[in-house]
């Protein structure tokens, strides 16, 4: 391509990105001070190409798959963010307060508020905590809050009623008894040394120790099954988008956002730099062939995390990947503090 094919392709791009509608020659005329025939011939040799598309024969044009990714890689530059948007996301940065991955997955709500796109925030894995310690706090005569915390800072309460004639002390013991010799374990491996080392002994020492045992295995199972570390926002969202007024298209994608095993596969992508930001179209994704993925992965205090976009083909590269980009420096900021 020429540099004015190439300028070309990119005013369609963006152009098609706003306004959903073909992109026609007289629309381009002005812009390029070229006839409307000049126009046509350079937007037939685009798609001759394979970067345009026509959905019927008096049609403008729009861009193929091959012709948004030859304007990703080649003509798109990251937008700048507006002040409006700037400020939502400093406010969340600024409050200390919160802790760094909180503040990141409140900015990507937000982010999918504003962008009407499926954000998420995908963590390690459950099996990558360490257990460091498991508390049982009394709330009343006949309810406990049981917090378990890991290594890598992950904290999961979970509240239990008790059975008549439970003894506290009894419970505090066991609580003892798991944090002596259980620290240090994988949580995915705690509930199987749950069974085979600790409940032999409470066996001998504790009246009911079947329900005392209950309560610390399911608070173990239920942290393994919370900690898939999956946040997801606007799941919904995505569905305001004028690609998505088909049923049976909204359907099949609805399915899709709700496999969490399919959403984790996002962050598997090999790459040989996870540190710049990543744009996956299509079939590339291996999630949908009729959406786009933009992807970052960052470290916080040695554990990996990945802040994912989900939206149409026809997402709006340039703002999505000022404001990741955005993130990521105030991601660096905050660790420099």
């Amino acid at each position: 391509m020429d540099e004015r094919q190439k300028n070309l392709l990119k005013e369609i791009v963006e152009v098609y990105i706003k306004t959903v509608k073909p992109v026609g020659s007289k629309a381009l005329c002005d812009k390029f001070k070229c006839s409307s025939a000049t126009i046509r011939n350079e937007m037939a040799y685009l798609e001759e190409l394979g970067y345009l598309e026509k959905n019927h024969i008096s049609s403008g044009r729009v861009p193929s798959e091959k012709g948004y990714k030859y304007y990703v890689e080649h003509l798109m530059e990251a937008e700048k963010l507006n002040g409006k948007d700037m400020l939502k996301l400093q406010t969340i940065f600024a409050n200390n307060e919160l802790q760094l991955s909180d503040a990141i997955t409140q900015c990507m709500e937000i982010i999918s508020e504003m962008t009407s796109y499926t954000s998420v925030v995908l963590g390690s894995n459950s099996k990558d905590n360490m257990l460091l310690q498991i508390n049982i706090i009394p709330l009343s005569v006949n309810q406990v809050v049981a917090v378990v915390c890991t290594d890598k800072g992950h904290v999961e309460n979970k509240t239990f009623t008790l059975k008549d004639g439970t003894d506290l002390k009894e419970l505090e013991k066991v609580s003892d008894l798991v944090n002596k010799r259980l620290v240090g374990t994988p949580i995915s491996e705690v509930s199987e040394r749950l069974e085979l080392e600790i409940k032999p002994i409470i066996k001998k020492q504790i009246k009911q120790y079947e329900a005392i045992y209950n309560i610390f295995y399911d608070a173990f199972n239920d942290f393994v099954t919370n900690n898939n570390n999956v946040y997801m926002s606007g799941r919904t969202k995505i569905f305001d988008q004028p690609e998505y007024n088909n049923v049976d298209e909204m359907k099949r994608l609805a399915n899709k956002l709700e496999d969490m095993a399919l959403i984790k596969k996002i962050e598997h992508n090999v790459d040989d730099d996870d540190a710049e930001v990543k744009i996956y179209i299509g079939e590339e994704t291996e999630f949908d062939p009729n959406v786009t993925i933009i992807r970052k992965k960052y470290n916080i205090d040695g554990e990996e995390k990945t802040i994912a976009i989900i939206g149409p083909k026809r997402m709006d590269y340039q703002r999505i990947v000022g404001l990741l980009n955005y993130i990521d420096d105030e991601i660096d900021n905050r660790k420099g503090e």
